[in-house]
């Protein structure tokens, strides 16, 4: 049995795990920054990669222990090279590039995108391809048609915020500690999610798979302060409005994902939908997709919760590119903006 090391480091995530050839995963570890970018209400570029620092080398270190497994024993070392935050990303890319030097071992660069939908593949002995692919996150809101796990083409996405980074920025207008969007769904369990009609931007629209959240974000602001330019005072607003529009909001994005990825299965004659991204583990979304999918007849892959948000086990996607004898040359840098 052959053993990879995955390193993961793309954002505010330092992780590292290995995985055997067959897709068990032997150990992983994750070290989170959510205390360090808290004050900020958002994370900052220069703080997380400064973090990925101090935490990705130890992080390798416990996962070696963890596992058992030498490093003469790894049959590569793996590591997510786009897209993703310039600094956050090189970090991760120098360290692996180090110790394949060191260990005398390949590297295999990964796509994030392509391994946050491959996360519905881990644990599964069938293949999940060919299907649509949906990432949905903080920094993503992405729908692809995927052929096999490293061949796939871009049917649309976000063309302002992510989902995720709209759940965040209304999170701060509720007043909600970092990161808002756990916060905000655990809030609108308690509000009626009918309570204010939010826009579905671009949901009628079913010549286009793109979609866009800024105008609702707006809406949500002008709902909670007005359209003046006053100051945002969440102790102002009485709890159970902020209820109300976090149920709200919630139901206006889900809504949006959810006819979005109906229109791409429609027209790509897909019959699978695998979606993956940190917002992948909201609940409600979850629930709400497994329905509208068993009454659409279509199969409906969801990344176990816990590999939602960023982590190195999805990179078992490196497996694939090592059976296709896809190694990649050292001299290989980050991209850090999505490519199409």
């Amino acid at each position: 049995m052959e053993y990879l090391l995955a390193i993961e480091s793309t954002c505010d995530e330092s992780a590292a795990a290995v995985i055997r050839s067959d897709g068990v995963v032997v150990a992983d570890s994750v070290a989170s920054q959510e205390d360090l970018h808290a004050p900020f209400q958002g994370v900052v570029p220069e703080i997380a990669a400064r973090a990925h620092l101090q935490k990705l080398l130890p992080i390798i270190e416990v996962v070696l222990r963890r596992s058992g497994i030498q490093p003469q024993q790894l049959a590569a070392v793996a590591v997510a090279t786009e897209p993703g935050l310039p600094g956050s990303l090189l970090v991760g890319l120098c360290i692996a590039k180090a110790l394949c030097v060191a260990w005398s071992k390949p590297l295999v660069a990964i796509n994030h995108l392509q391994a946050h939908i491959y996360a519905c593949q881990m644990g599964r002995s069938e293949s999940i391809y060919p299907c649509v692919g949906f990432v949905v996150s903080g920094g993503h809101t992405h729908l692809y048609r995927c052929h096999t796990p490293l061949q796939w083409e871009f049917l649309g996405g976000t063309i302002d915020d992510a989902a995720g980074e709209a759940f965040d920025k209304v999170g701060v207008m509720l007043g909600l500690p970092f990161p808002g969007g756990p916060q905000l769904s655990k809030l609108g369990e308690q509000g009626d999610p009918a309570a204010f009609e939010f826009p579905r931007p671009m949901l009628s629209d079913q010549n286009s798979l793109s979609f866009s959240f800024s105008g609702l974000k707006t809406a949500v602001r002008y709902k909670l302060y007005g359209s003046g330019s006053q100051a945002l005072d969440p102790s102002l607003i009485p709890t159970q409005m902020k209820a109300n529009v976090a149920a709200s909001f919630e139901q206006a994005v889900i809504d949006c994902l959810i006819g979005k990825c109906l229109l791409a299965i429609r027209r790509s004659s897909e019959a699978r939908l695998c979606v993956g991204g940190g917002v992948a583990a909201n609940q409600r979304f979850r629930t709400q997709l497994r329905r509208a999918c068993e009454l659409a007849n279509i199969e409906l892959l969801i990344a176990d919760s816990k590999l939602c948000t960023d982590n190195a086990v999805m990179g078992g996607l490196a497996w694939e590119s090592l059976r296709s004898g896809m190694a990649t040359d050292l001299g290989i840098d980050i991209c850090a903006g999505l490519v199409r």
